[in-house]
């Protein structure tokens, strides 16, 4: 664990003036409903993301490091080895293998047998890498993966998105091993996806509320812009589903007091990193997933009441079921997508 006392003393709070959040933020009686809640419980807290595997399984990493294979229609769970850090962003390769983000040891790939894993991305430019969030590959073996701070620890997350320096960053591992640096100075860079052809990438940015597009072919090549911004919430982990939409968690709702601070003198956040966890104020509990054409218009706004589930992190859709990861739950959650 980090030390709070450490990190509060080099904060270097930059002031942004965020824009002024949707109403559909904060009038969530008339919001289109997502469906009940199945959950699976798992042996730990926290499966943060969720991937489904060639073999037709759900996979999730869990607070303790593990990776979980989970049958969704029967309900079972089972581990199939250990990284030995803390998993985030997963991929399932059509051969079996995962690749997994950790944020303690960078980017790793277990090759879907045994209890082992090769670390393929450990540090960039000589420095360790720190906080690997998402990832997915292509079809010739390129990887694209995102880090969401260069300066603050998973364990202290709520640090970066309150000073908001903008170190995260999209990458690009190729064949030979070779990592480029595709685009850095993000706010806490998250989700990354496929467009359904593939020609581009669509990533999100926590804590600028936004959706954008990396343009990997074509006309733009190398370049990127806005698709969605001005999300009524947190972005985290999207995903590309079997019906062509983009599908985005959204952790929990745009908080007031956070979007009062980031234009005013950093003094304040600093002094609000200071106040004691149990006087933080806490996310809204609330379970809630978009999906977003490739043009980032939203075709479905699915949200419910956080009683049951919460704190959304993870999604995968397939053939109309959703099945849904959090960071802090003990269990993933089985839905639809209203027909």
């Amino acid at each position: 664990m980090t030390d709070t006392a450490e990190l509060g003393s080099r904060m270097e709070p930059v002031r942004w003036q965020p824009p002024a959040a949707p109403a559909r933020a904060r009038q969530k009686a008339s919001v289109p409903p997502l469906p009940p809640i199945r959950r699976i419980e798992l042996p730990a807290a926290g499966p943060e993301d969720v991937v489904l595997g060639a073999d037709g399984f759900v996979y999730a990493g869990i607070e303790n490091g593990d990776i979980l294979r989970i049958d969704h229609l029967a309900g079972t769970v089972e581990r199939v080895l250990g990284t030995g850090g803390r998993p985030l962003g997963l991929h399932a390769g059509q051969d079996g293998s995962l690749l997994i983000c950790d944020a303690y040891r960078g980017l790793l790939r277990w090759d879907g047998t045994g209890d082992s894993v090769e670390v393929l991305v450990g540090s960039v430019d000589g420095q360790a890498l720190n906080f690997a969030s998402n990832v997915v590959a292509d079809d010739d073996g390129t990887i694209y993966f995102t880090t969401s701070s260069r300066r603050w620890p998973l364990d202290r997350y709520l640090g970066d998105v309150i000073e908001h320096s903008g170190t995260g960053r999209l990458l690009r591992r190729t064949p030979d091993g070779t990592v480029d640096i595709l685009v850095e100075g993000l706010q806490f860079a998250n989700g990354v996806a496929f467009t359904p052809d593939r020609q581009s990438l669509i990533f999100a940015e926590t804590a600028a509320y936004r959706l954008s597009r990396y343009r990997l072919h074509g006309p733009g090549a190398g370049t990127h812009e806005i698709v969605r911004d001005n999300l009524p919430g947190f972005p985290d982990n999207i995903a590309l589903g079997s019906d062509g939409l983009i599908w985005v968690t959204l952790f929990a709702p745009r908080d007031r007091l956070l979007d009062t601070l980031l234009p005013l003198p950093g003094v304040l956040r600093k002094l609000l990193w200071h106040i004691p966890d149990r006087l933080m104020p806490a996310p809204e509990r609330t379970a809630w997933v978009l999906g977003v054409d490739p043009d980032g218009t939203i075709v479905h706004d699915l949200q419910r009441p956080g009683t049951d589930y919460a704190a959304v992190t993870g999604v995968v859709e397939h053939d109309g079921t959703l099945i849904l990861g959090s960071l802090h739950e003990t269990a993933v959650a089985v839905t639809s997508v209203p027909s």
